[in-house]
């Protein structure tokens, strides 16, 4: 059952990052993290969904960068997904591309930063913040000093003694449910979010971008699956022989995820191609496959 507006938290992508993309919001949230000084935060507003409803493919990071040009991405994540530490080096490796094309030299990179906000323990060491940056296996002391720092933040954590506790407020916000969300947390920037939070609900343009943001998530999935479906059509066609360019050109352009499904039956079902071919021009595919 989709969410309403009214019923998102912090942890929800797009309540974090309508609130996130205030500049105020963010430079404090980065300050708490990072546990130093910034004079200023920029929030790149053109790379984050809810201001750009037309954006094709779906992203909800947080990108900003600071006085001193170092560059932030901040990502929610809920649910754990695979290869968070290969993810990790994707983004990095996206900022620097995009400065690099834009000019850059190599030793004139800033200083990078890629933030997970976990509502999980990517490593299951009870800590409330992981934070990784690179250094030699063989000599601790020797920093390879590459710029790129890498943190993931959990809301799962158990040490509260080691991090500053306005961190650990903030998490327990994070992982709290819809009614929690809202008591006190004794915590100003906590109760700053709050009424960010409560000003977004009730701000129309924000339920209609968020509106906007729930079809294009729907149908990005659904292309999602549909791709998935031409592989693998492909995959198990091309074992039984070559696929004519004129059905191959069809599945590529194939939008309806039932009638690809049905082929994907007809394919495993069929000993040859030419099988297959006949079944599917026959219409038992579906009514996308008799001939025109």
């Amino acid at each position: 059952m989709k969410k309403q507006l009214k019923e998102l938290t912090i942890k929800d992508n797009f309540m974090f990052g309508a609130v996130m993309t205030m500049p105020e919001n963010c430079k404090d949230f980065l300050e708490m993290v990072l546990q130093t000084k910034l004079s200023e935060v920029v929030v790149s507003k053109e790379k984050s969904m809810i201001y750009h409803p037309e954006y094709k493919g779906v992203r909800l990071d947080v990108y900003a960068n600071d006085e001193e040009r170092t560059h932030y991405n901040v990502e929610m994540q809920v649910s754990k997904k695979p290869a968070l530490g290969r993810r990790s080096r994707y983004y990095q490796s996206q900022i620097d591309m995009e400065l690099l094309v834009a000019g850059e030299e190599y030793e004139e990179l800033p200083d990078t930063y890629v933030i997970f906000l976990c509502d999980f323990d990517p490593f299951g060491q009870k800590k409330y913040r992981y934070i990784f940056s690179s250094e030699c296996k063989e000599c601790k002391e020797s920093k390879l000093q590459d710029g790129r720092c890498t943190i993931f933040l959990s809301t799962h954590g158990e040490n509260e003694d080691e991090v500053p506790k306005e961190l650990v407020t903030f998490l327990k916000f994070v992982k709290a449910g819809l009614r929690e969300s809202e008591q006190n947390f004794h915590d100003d920037y906590v109760e700053r979010l709050q009424r960010t939070i409560r000003e977004i609900k009730r701000d129309r343009e924000m339920e209609e971008r968020f509106m906007i943001l729930e079809e294009m998530l729907k149908d990005e999935r659904k292309e999602g699956r549909a791709e998935g479906a031409r592989l693998s059509l492909c995959t198990i066609l091309e074992c039984k022989g070559e696929i004519p360019d004129v059905f191959r050109k069809r599945i590529e352009t194939e939008q309806n995820l039932e009638v690809l499904r049905n082929w994907l039956v007809l394919a495993a079902k069929s000993d040859t191609m030419e099988a297959f071919l006949t079944e599917a021009e026959s219409g038992k595919g579906s009514s996308c496959g008799q001939k025109e």
